[in-house]
């Protein structure tokens, strides 16, 4: 039996988020390597990539769609956080970043996320969720 035109439209736009989410958070972890900075002002474009991702999806707008935008544009910034912090402390036990993301334990990886996060990383986060639910709506 053939599932319903929206249901796997709703399947897409999520699959679609999802794996937008991981690949932007490799390459903010990949361009914080490369630049050895955290690039906190990748969120804004955190915030971009989420709205154009819901858009190519075709969700409908409105205010879920935008706090869809900012969810994602949070998850992005988490996972690219947890993996900024995994390729630091990976790299002097000579590991590689997604080697280190598994072996890290959440408390030690979000205590380095703490320690590591400024106050302007903080005002960029926000801006970049901001501009997720304000470009998604």
């Amino acid at each position: 039996m053939p599932s319903h035109p929206a249901t796997r439209s709703r399947t897409f736009a999520f699959a679609l988020l999802a794996f937008g989410c991981l690949g932007f958070a490799a390459a903010w972890i990949l361009v914080s390597a490369w630049l050895d900075r955290s690039c906190a002002w990748m969120a804004l474009l955190a915030g971009v990539d989420a709205a154009l991702l819901l858009r190519f999806a075709r969700v409908r707008p409105g205010i879920g769609r935008a706090l869809l935008g900012a969810t994602a544009t949070l998850l992005m910034i988490a996972l690219a956080s947890w993996g900024i912090a995994a390729a630091r402390i990976g790299r002097s036990l000579g590991l590689l970043p997604w080697e280190s993301m598994m072996k890290m334990g959440a408390e030690f990886g979000w205590l380095l996320v703490r320690l590591g996060t400024s106050p302007t990383d903080l005002a960029w986060f926000a801006a970049g969720v901001v501009v997720a639910a304000w470009a998604s709506k």
